[in-house]
């Protein structure tokens, strides 16, 4: 059995490692690279890879957006993530549009070989705290349907309010501006028509 892999990764060194672990380790072939989501939507359909490997932030498109566009043209490929994002948002968007696993870029390179032969034989492979993220996400209990209202940087912050956080820390861990955090919430709060921290998360979690 040979693993047929493809790497999407915008940084050189990045990807020329990957290549060089995967082609160099019995069992795996690594022919097929590329530097943009956009020169992998054309060239991929044309190919059979058994799984790809793709970072998220690439430059123009991102591997959320080549994982969309690639998937129904490609059923039998495997879509696995491996980037240096580990926020919720991401693990959302990736998995939703069709990716089949999620990595980040601190995993050792045995347990990224582990992962691909995972997700050639069927599984879904994740860090352990991504694993948690989406576990978590399913035990959310008496969530008031007014959280159907938000969106999904609105959900995302609204969880990092549940936690505590003040404002500055939820911009720190967004990387956006504390005002851009501020507006979030005023539409979030303007959403839910509340006026307070607590009341949002009282009428979101009905606690």
């Amino acid at each position: 059995m040979t693993i047929a892999v493809g790497i999407i990764e915008d940084e050189k060194q990045i990807r020329e490692n990957l290549r060089i672990l995967i082609d160099g380790s019995e069992g795996f072939s690594c022919k097929h690279f590329f530097c943009s989501a956009e020169e992998a939507i054309d060239a991929i359909p044309n190919i059979q890879l058994d799984v790809v490997l793709t970072d998220i932030q690439l430059g123009g498109k991102t591997g959320i957006d080549c994982i969309f566009e690639l998937k129904d043209k490609c059923p039998s490929t495997n879509f696995l993530i491996c980037t240096s994002f580990d926020d919720s948002e991401n693990v959302f968007k990736a998995l939703k549009a069709g990716a089949t696993g999620y990595l980040t870029k601190t995993t050792q390179p045995s347990k990224l070989l582990d992962a691909i032969v995972e997700v050639y034989r069927g599984g879904s492979p994740m860090n352990s705290h991504i694993a948690r993220k989406v576990v978590s996400s399913f035990q959310v209990t008496n969530v008031n349907p007014e959280y159907e209202k938000l969106s999904d940087r609105e959900r995302v912050i609204v969880d990092l309010l549940s936690k505590g956080l003040r404002y500055k820390e939820i911009a720190d861990q967004l990387f956006l501006s504390t005002e851009t955090v501020r507006t979030h919430i005023r539409n979030i709060y303007h959403k839910l028509q509340v006026n307070s921290r607590t009341e949002a998360l009282n009428k979101v979690f009905k606690k």
